[in-house]
């Protein structure tokens, strides 16, 4: 009796403490780490295409046989799809799984260049007046204390100077609460600044939150509506993508959870490599884009020295003497910019290096690699 009586008190308490514990740990709980069709159980919505504008495909796709030795570095980090466009055709696109070129799935940190894409569009339609702008002209939040200090431009380089912790393995980082909470404005409106904005670069998930409130009060539509009117109808994306919601009609996680497939991904790619243009029209301006992807040296990183690796939402790095902008996610979701190539490579996969090399994991210089074995072969 007494055994029974210990059991359901020990039950007891194990339910009452399930039941008090924030909705987001529940979230976590339940649904383990980030994975790439998170989708599947969060709030979504729609960022509509317009008319698909299919890729052409080279006469020699896929005909590079990738050596056993790059093909066991590239599986070793579970990829999902792996594509390669030069001179705005597909010349090699591979997929693991259940993956095909229609699958979604979740960009996680990628989403973040597509959010400074868009606040280049705005610029350009006079909707915010210039990067230099207080945020607080947008958000009331940010209005006052040192918070009013903060630009649309600091946001854009990493360097807002705010109190968020950027991590990902503990349950109750910041970083988890908003990947799985039920109220961005609230988490975002909470910040304080720490350290004096538009001085240092310091990566925070925050910083593209706040530039999307910031889109959503100078155009007066959702980010997916305007994401869908102003880029992804425009770059011809031939599927619907999906962001993910805080919670039912809420915001966009914009910080993450751009959903879509590899070869639709690989259009915001080209769109930056025509330097704003498509099928001659001109989505963002080149102005902003080459400023976007080039180093923020006026700012210092970690070890006091000119940042040389990320601009506008959008990381740059130097390989073999060639300045590559490219977007980035948490498990190795990576679209690369070779100006050089005229080309475009997409790796979407379920897992990335834990190895830095400065300021980019190790895997990354592999899939480079990769990349350039096949446009030589090709």
């Amino acid at each position: 009796m007494k055994k029974k009586f210990i059991l359901a008190s020990l039950i007891f308490v194990i339910i009452l403490g399930y039941l008090l514990l924030p909705p987001y740990l529940i979230n976590v709980l339940t649904h383990g780490n980030p994975g790439l069709d998170d989708y599947a159980f969060f709030n979504n919505r729609t960022v509509a295409a317009g008319k698909p504008q299919p890729w052409k495909e080279s006469k020699t796709k896929n005909h590079v046989v990738l050596p056993d030795s790059l093909l066991v570095q590239m599986e070793a980090f579970d990829p999902a799809a792996f594509l390669i466009i030069q001179n705005e055709e597909i010349i090699y696109e591979q997929y693991w799984d259940d993956f095909t070129e229609h699958t979604l799935s979740n960009s996680f940190s990628a989403a973040k260049s597509i959010v400074g894409l868009m606040v280049g569009i705005a610029l350009d339609e006079g909707l915010i007046d210039s990067l230099n702008q207080s945020v607080g002209d947008f958000l009331p939040a940010y209005a006052t204390g040192e918070k009013k200090n903060i630009r649309i431009r600091d946001l854009l380089t990493m360097s807002s100077g705010l109190n968020w912790g950027e991590a990902y393995t503990s349950p109750f980082s910041v970083t988890t609460q908003a990947y799985y909470g039920d109220d961005l404005p609230a988490l975002m409106n909470g910040l304080e600044v720490i350290d004096t904005p538009g001085k240092k670069n310091n990566y925070l998930s925050s910083n593209a939150e706040l530039l999307a409130m910031v889109l959503t009060r100078a155009t007066g539509k959702t980010l997916s509506e305007y994401a869908s009117e102003k880029l992804w109808k425009k770059i011809g994306a031939s599927d619907d993508a999906l962001w993910s919601l805080d919670h039912e009609n809420g915001i966009e996680k914009a910080f993450c959870c751009f959903n879509s497939s590899a070869r639709d991904i690989a259009r915001v790619g080209q769109l930056v490599l025509n330097k704003g243009r498509w099928k001659g029209n001109q989505v963002v301006s080149e102005k902003y884009l080459t400023e976007a992807t080039t180093p923020a040296r006026y700012l210092l990183d970690d070890h006091a020295k000119p940042v040389d690796f990320y601009g506008f939402q959008w990381w740059i790095i130097n390989y073999r003497a060639q300045q590559i902008p490219y977007m980035r996610g948490l498990l190795g979701q990576y679209v690369f910019v070779l100006p050089d190539q005229n080309a475009v490579i997409v790796r979407l996969g379920y897992k990335r290096s834990k190895i830095y090399i400065g300021e980019h994991t190790e895997d990354i210089y592999m899939y480079l690699k990769v990349g350039e074995y096949i446009l030589a072969e090709h």
